[in-house]
């Protein structure tokens, strides 16, 4: 998001079935999150496979690999919540908040290379669909779910995301975003052929 764009609002009706919406007063589209159920397991999996998410999320993409890593967070198992991004009456992205503390050997490597503030959380996004891209919509999915998450935890009061360094259009996206770049490191990549070298992002309670 560049400067000359005003921070996007976002609305979440009482109804827990109701999606949450991110409405940028410069464009017409709409992005809205609802949760994952399983029955998006199909699509998932395809999107896992297409070639630019497999590069970056080098996950499996067996139906029972998605099962594994995404069916307790439906089941309300996980303390990891998972929602899926639509736009035009299409979903076109996933994207996962969870708190860094949740895993102690995440939270130690990446205390290693940056502060981490007590109570802090992390987002790992995707868009799968290609035709989506381009269009801004990684930057607003980011945006409208970072708002949401200052409501949905009143007591948290900083985002932080670790990024490959090779893994331009997903930083850029964290900075049109209002996330600013606080350290590179090293830190264990998502893919075993990239480089250890990430940038961390940060995004503090306005």
């Amino acid at each position: 998001m560049d400067a000359a764009h005003r921070a996007p609002a976002i609305d979440r009706a009482t109804d827990s079935h109701t999606p949450l919406v991110l409405r940028r007063v410069d464009v017409t589209a709409v992005v809205a999150f609802r949760p994952l159920r399983r029955d998006d397991f199909p699509l998932v999996t395809a999107w896992l496979a297409e070639p630019l998410v497999a590069r970056w999320w080098s996950h499996e993409t067996s139906m029972e690999a998605v099962e594994r890593d995404f069916g307790a967070s439906v089941d309300g198992h996980d303390a990891a919540e998972v929602f899926l991004a639509i736009a035009c009456g299409r979903p076109f992205g996933l994207i996962q908040r969870y708190a860094i503390a949740g895993s102690a050997e995440y939270l130690a490597e990446l205390s290693a290379i940056c502060n981490v503030p007590p109570g802090a959380l992390s987002i790992d996004y995707l868009i799968g669909e290609p035709d989506f891209r381009g269009r801004g919509l990684g930057a607003a999915m980011i945006a409208a779910v970072v708002e949401d998450t200052w409501r949905a935890f009143p007591a948290a009061a900083d985002i932080l995301v670790p990024v490959a360094l090779g893994n331009r259009a997903s930083w850029r996206s964290l900075e049109r975003s209002g996330f600013t770049r606080i350290a590179e490191g090293q830190l264990t990549p998502d893919n075993p052929i990239d480089p250890r070298d990430h940038v961390v992002y940060h995004r503090e309670r306005g």
